[in-house]
Parts: C-alpha cells; sequence; structure tokens
C-alpha cells in the first residue's frame, strides 16, 4: 500500500508540476526553462542529500556508472520530447510519450519476473484506455492528416528513454536506496542538456525574466518531488502496478491546464479523464 501511496502522490507532482513547467514555458521558451528547471531542482533537493550520505558508501562503481548512463537515456527522452512538442502535434506528441508506463510494465514483467494479478491487468488497461482519450485531441486530429512524420519518430524516442529509465532506474535503487539514483540523475542532466543547447546554438534565457522564476521554482519542486516520490513508490513495490497509476498524470495536468490557461477539454477528453481515475481505483484497491 506505500507503494500506491507514493505513486498517487506523483501523479500530483507531475500532473500540478507540468501545468507550472507549460506557463514557463511560455515565458522563456522550453529549453531554458528545463535548463532552469534541472538547476533549481538541484538546488531545491540538495539540501536533502546531507541526511542520505551514509547511503552513497552502498554505490559500487558499476552501478554508479550504470545510474549516469540511465540519466543520458532520461535527459535524450527529455530532448526527444520537446523537439516533437516543437515541430509537431502536441496532444499527439504528448500522449505516445506519456504511454512510457505502458511499457515500464511491459518491461518489468520480463527482466523482474513481476507479476500482476487479473484484476490489476484490467485496471492498468483501463487506465491507458483513459489516457489514451483523455490526452487526444480527437477533433484537431481530425481536421489534420497524421503521418509518421520527425514528431512521431521523436515521440516514440522519448517514450523509449523514459520507459528504460524508469524501469531500470530499480537497480540502483536496490543498491543505494530511493534518494541517491534520481538526484545523481538531476544532476549529470544538467551539463549533458547544457552542452545539446549549446550544441543547438540555442540561447539561455534568464530565469528572472517575464517573471519566470517563481514557474520554475514551481516546477521544479513538485516534478522532483513527483520523481522522488516515484522512486521511493519503486522501492516499496512493484514497477508494473506504480507506472501506471503515476504516468497517467496527464489527466490531471488536462483539468488543471483549463482552470489555469482555459485549455479546452471535449467530452471524450472528460470522460478519459474519469475512465483513468477508475482504473486507478480499481488498481489501488486490488493492490493492497
Amino acid at each position: 500500500m506505500p507503494a500506491i501511496f507514493f505513486a498517487i502522490i506523483s501523479y500530483f507532482g507531475w500532473g500540478a508540476g507540468d501545468v507550472f513547467g507549460t506557463a514557463a514555458t511560455r515565458k522563456i521558451g522550453p529549453y531554458s526553462a528545463t535548463f532552469w528547471y534541472l538547476v533549481l531542482q538541484a538546488l531545491i533537493f540538495g539540501v536533502f542529500s546531507f541526511a542520505f550520505i551514509p547511503n552513497l558508501s552502498s554505490f559500487s562503481l558499476s552501478i554508479f556508472i550504470f545510474n549516469i548512463v540511465l540519466g543520458v537515456i532520461g535527459t535524450a527522452g527529455l530532448v526527444a520530447f520537446y523537439e516533437g512538442l516543437r515541430i509537431g502535434n502536441a496532444s499527439l506528441v504528448g500522449t505516445i510519450s506519456a504511454s512510457f508506463a505502458a511499457l515500464v510494465v511491459v518491461l518489468s514483467i520480463i527482466f523482474f519476473k513481476e507479476s500482476i494479478t487479473g484484476q490489476q491487468t484490467l485496471a492498468i488497461v483501463t487506465i491507458f484506455l483513459g489516457l489514451i482519450f483523455s490526452s487526444l485531441n480527437f477533433n484537431e486530429l481530425k481536421n489534420r492528416k497524421v503521418k509518421v512524420g520527425k514528431e512521431i519518430i521523436l515521440s516514440l524516442i522519448a517514450m523509449a528513454c523514459w520507459a528504460l529509465y524508469w524501469t531500470f532506474i530499480k537497480i540502483p535503487i536496490r543498491e543505494v536506496g530511493w534518494f541517491w539514483p534520481g538526484y545523481i540523475n538531476t544532476v549529470a542532466s544538467i551539463p549533458a542538456l547544457y552542452l545539446y543547447i549549446k550544441f543547438k546554438k540555442i540561447k539561455i534565457t534568464s530565469v528572472n525574466k517575464h517573471g519566470a522564476f517563481l514557474p520554475v521554482f514551481f516546477n521544479a519542486a513538485l516534478l522532483g518531488g513527483g520523481s522522488l516520490s516515484f522512486n521511493y513508490a519503486l522501492q516499496n513495490g512493484l514497477a508494473a502496478v506504480v507506472a501506471p497509476i503515476a504516468g497517467s498524470y496527464p489527466t490531471l495536468f488536462a483539468v488543471l491546464a483549463y482552470i489555469a490557461f482555459r485549455d479546452k477539454i471535449t467530452r471524450v477528453q472528460l470522460a478519459g479523464i474519469i475512465i483513468t481515475l477508475l482504473g486507478i481505483v480499481i488498481l489501488s484497491i486490488a493492490s493492497a
């Protein structure tokens, strides 16, 4: 049950955090917002890192290197995601990328031999069905010819990278606990993203410009807290159960985006949100 509780915290942290991330992106652009979000996240949670210093001794060199590699993979997924948003249909890119949770379920069953009951399987299918309906804007897609273009490829890359990250981060978590694997990857992602931004010759806008600091700060605090909560859930439960709950955060984002930005929610999307929440309730009860 603790795993379910912290997966739900991740759901709220990621869903609410993306609202502040959207606000920050609209003020200073996606790459600058992401770069400063990583910097602030490292500073915010660095305050708590002193309490976990003894755990560092549990790191073996091979696991530490593996941890860094996962961090690079996760950052690559982030870059692919934003590139997809920049050139393609936002709802389609978001839905494909958010489907990483489905792949986490499959990979966890294959590589970690996790087993789920029939009721849990039904709940997981319900969550993903609701996620598809709540995230995709079918009216928008209906008026456009969707082709397997670059944005689709980038979305699939983001999905695969995030699936690999959130599946195999469980290995270092088992060795050193839930805090360091995520925090180290956050710190490692900063220079990796900085080099990519410089390579693409993108200007990094000041975090104080256009009043972006507070949105970036809350984005960093909420997304960082959601990720650490996800790690804690993985330490105490099955990834195949935790991932669908946390990964359905786009449903919360859709509701909050409607409140904050007046983004439209169709009846189909509203039905999808209700279906997803029903699936989360069923999965929580089935996993208790």
